[in-house]
């Protein structure tokens, strides 16, 4: 399978990061790790061989990149203006530099966004923010729920990174409403172990897609469904199943 690692200044953050790239051709996804990790985390924890027969015959493409979480996300203990702020400069690597190197890739077709627990959260997010640039999400055991990670706290610049906040407030008639649903949105949580807020999450988010008419898959699968790779292993390649003939 075609494997390259890239490497890039990025003016957003001031450092440098990290991409993956994993197939020669077909439908091509951003995907985001789960957290604190980076762009080598699908194929350390058996992701990219369990889509290898995908990859292979040239009908997905996957850009695995790096992320900020241990100074954005997860770092409790630091102030959370500071925080809330590298998670903006981090929304526009991705839409300012990043996507446009993915697209400089597949001759402007547009990715879609994927991600696992945390990455999940990304995915979601940059998509909901930026349809105009993905052409769907595919979104395994997130959490949408910015209180889980900041505690409460909550200001202007955390609250763009919020689906859970903006998203309710999001007019009727916004014309990203109609761009939602020229897209597939997938989003899919277990109800086994170590989901419970996700599933408290993604039911809050499905009653505001639904409010909205936005047209969301939200996806709950079994009892015996837990937040851990050999499932998100079988959720990809089911969704796949549906999206990639």
């Amino acid at each position: 399978m075609y494997t390259e690692a890239v490497t890039h200044y990025s003016q957003s953050l001031g450092r440098d990061m990290h991409m993956m790239i994993y197939g020669h051709d077909g439908l091509p996804f951003l995907a985001f790790p789960t957290q604190d990790s980076m762009c080598r985390n699908y194929e350390d924890f058996g992701m990219i061989d369990q889509l290898s027969d995908y990859l292979e015959s040239g009908k997905i493409r996957i850009f695995v990149v790096d992320t900020v979480d241990s100074e954005s996300w997860s770092p409790k203990g630091w102030d959370p203006g500071q925080r809330s702020a590298r998670q903006e400069q981090y929304f526009h690597y991705i839409t300012d530099e990043a996507v446009p190197f993915i697209l400089s890739r597949t001759g402007g077709w547009l990715p879609m966004t994927t991600g696992l627990s945390m990455g999940a959260n990304h995915a979601l997010n940059m998509f909901l923010r930026r349809p105009d640039l993905f052409s769907g999400v595919i979104a395994l055991s997130g959490v949408y729920d910015t209180d889980v990670f900041f505690n409460g706290y909550m200001d202007s610049t955390l609250y763009m990174n919020s689906p859970e906040r903006y998203l309710p407030n999001m007019p009727a008639d916004h014309p990203y409403i109609k761009l939602y649903n020229q897209k597939d949105i997938i989003i899919c949580v277990g109800q086994g172990a170590w989901e419970e807020d996700g599933i408290r999450s993604l039911k809050y988010l499905q009653y505001v897609f639904e409010e909205k008419g936005i047209q969301a898959w939200c996806d709950f699968w079994g009892y015996d469904v837990n937040h851990d790779w050999p499932w998100w292993f079988k959720q990809m390649r089911y969704f796949l199943s549906i999206l990639v003939k």
